[in-house]
């Protein structure tokens, strides 16, 4: 009997939306506080059907586990200005009760060979469906726009070269990988003056608003 893949998907479908309102207006509480605010902005989707086939003949997945053994089938992406943003919003994660954190990777201590820096959450999330609650396991990709602009190309040519990136470009992305995490790093050095002129900049700016009106 073959799979009604909708069905399947619709209680990730309304994960996915639940997780966007709730980190975005996390990410507003913060601005309404007039605190820095560690998300910059905030992105979710639910894998294709294919890629989730496609993975699952990867890594030998039978379909009838998909749920237990698939946990990126929801997938949340938070991007921050800074490294420490990141290691912020994992702490305000870890104390929510709305989900549990299952696992997880800090690939930004221990890059990937690759380069790949992230810090990946496994979670547990709870969405109330019309047959009852469903628990469901969901990733939740915390990075800097830096390592997310680097995991985008990365992502990009793995798909044109089918994962078999040729090795003159596996060595330049390396290299670039090392340059955002260094412009990164330097950003951090200098955090505190640029999170000043972004609140005077945000603050004149709110002002000339009001002016206008």
């Amino acid at each position: 009997m073959e799979r009604d893949w909708e069905a399947f998907l619709a209680p990730y479908d309304l994960a996915v939306a639940e997780l966007k309102i709730k980190l975005r207006g996390l990410r507003k509480q913060y601005r309404d506080r007039d605190d820095h605010v560690p998300i910059e902005f905030v992105t979710g989707r639910v894998k294709p059907v294919e890629s989730i086939l496609n993975k699952a003949k990867l890594r030998g997945i039978p379909l009838d586990r998909l749920e237990t053994e698939m946990s990126d089938m929801a997938g949340m992406r938070i991007m921050c200005q800074f490294v420490e943003d990141i290691h912020q919003v994992v702490e305000i994660l870890r104390s929510r009760k709305d989900m549990t954190i299952i696992q997880e990777r800090d690939y930004i201590t221990n890059r990937k060979a690759s380069g790949y820096r992230s810090y990946h959450l496994v979670i547990e999330y709870p969405v109330q469906m019309l047959e009852g609650e469903k628990k469901l396991l969901a990733e939740i990709q915390i990075r800097t726009l830096a390592m997310n602009f680097w995991a985008t190309i990365e992502h990009s040519l793995n798909y044109k070269y089918q994962g078999e990136i040729p090795d003159d470009i596996s060595e330049r992305l390396l290299r670039a990988a090392e340059a955002a995490y260094q412009l990164d790093g330097e950003m951090s050095s200098i955090r505190d003056e640029i999170q000043e002129a972004q609140h005077l900049f945000s603050y004149g700016r709110g002002n000339k608003g009001r002016e206008l009106k």
